[in-house]
């Protein structure tokens, strides 16, 4: 039996979706844009930094007990942008942002829906 998230992890994970909804409409301008215009790496890595950020707020047993989602890869992305920021490869970041970041945020509404339900 799963308990309800608490009402702050409610909001975390509603703030995952909106940086998630930002991070579908910088992909939405493609990767050539994002390879051509310098301030759209830097937002990517902002955006996954925020991600982290929220994750990182989450009590350890609600992750543990939602593997479906990738938790501690965002944070460990988080981890790399903050402190090894000269290292960071674009093209990890537009993969996070166009493919990884979307699957987890379909995980992410499943459990808000699943608690809106109360299931």
């Amino acid at each position: 039996m799963t308990t309800r998230p608490s009402d702050q992890d409610l909001r975390t994970m509603e703030d995952i979706l909106d940086f998630a909804r930002v991070a579908e409409r910088l992909v939405a301008r493609g990767r050539r844009a994002y390879e051509r215009d310098e301030m759209l790496p830097l937002a990517a890595e902002a955006i996954l930094h925020r991600v982290g950020e929220a994750v990182s707020r989450l009590p350890e047993g609600f992750v543990t007990a939602h593997p479906q989602v990738r938790w501690r890869l965002m944070k460990g992305m988080r981890n790399l942008i903050a402190h090894e920021c000269q290292v960071v490869d674009s093209s990890i970041v537009w993969n996070t942002l166009a493919h990884e970041l979307p699957v987890d945020a379909a995980s992410i509404r499943a459990i808000l829906d699943a608690a809106d339900t109360g299931t």
